[in-house]
């Protein structure tokens, strides 16, 4: 990717989380990444296009940071627990201000089949993760999705409610809420 592209979508990234959609102005893109307005269009057909490949940026940087320290020769517990440390670490160093405050999830998609293979093939620690615990019967039998939603999703909200000043969490509260977590997706 071209240094001016990172610098357009790390612009957009950090006005949509101060201003929001309503906001934003590929003007005020422009001015943020340090480039001409007409430079936009050489790299984004439209605004649109722009918030796509926003999505898709901070999609595979969500998916590298959440798979760092995790190998498939890790017991099926300590990859979940790294992927949640990863987590809270990714949110709490501010690392993405989108996803801190929420807003992540308004950014238009595509809702195509490229997009799920997309998806999919970032994902794939976590897939491998849910499928190895459901292949053993440690996994309760649910789609992934449904699993990522009741096991690594909530270290995303505690971590932004942390944030957010809405409540401190400390060591000892953040093992209790993994393991939570973790036992949330267990057979019983």
């Amino acid at each position: 990717m071209s240094d001016k592209k990172e610098r357009i979508l790390q612009a957009t990234e950090k006005l949509l989380a101060e201003y929001g959609f309503h906001g934003l102005s590929m003007q005020m893109v422009a001015k943020e990444a340090g480039v001409a307005a007409g430079t936009i269009y050489r790299y984004f057909e439209d605004k649109d296009d722009l918030l796509y490949q926003l999505h898709d940026h901070i999609l595979g940087y969500v998916a590298i940071k959440l798979s760092q320290n995790v190998s498939d020769d890790m017991p099926l517990k300590q990859r979940f627990h790294t992927m949640c440390l990863n987590i809270w670490e990714m949110a709490t160093r501010g690392d993405a201000p989108l996803i801190n405050r929420g807003q992540f999830d308004n950014l238009p998609r595509r809702d195509s089949h490229e997009q799920r293979l997309l998806e999919k093939q970032l994902f794939v620690k976590v897939d491998q993760l849910f499928d190895e615990g459901k292949a053993c019967g440690l996994f309760k039998n649910l789609d992934n999705e449904i699993l990522s939603v009741l096991s690594l999703e909530p270290s995303c909200c505690l971590a932004r409610k942390h944030v957010n000043g809405v409540f401190k969490v400390s060591d000892e509260a953040l093992e209790a809420a993994i393991d939570a977590s973790w036992d949330a997706i267990l057979q019983h």
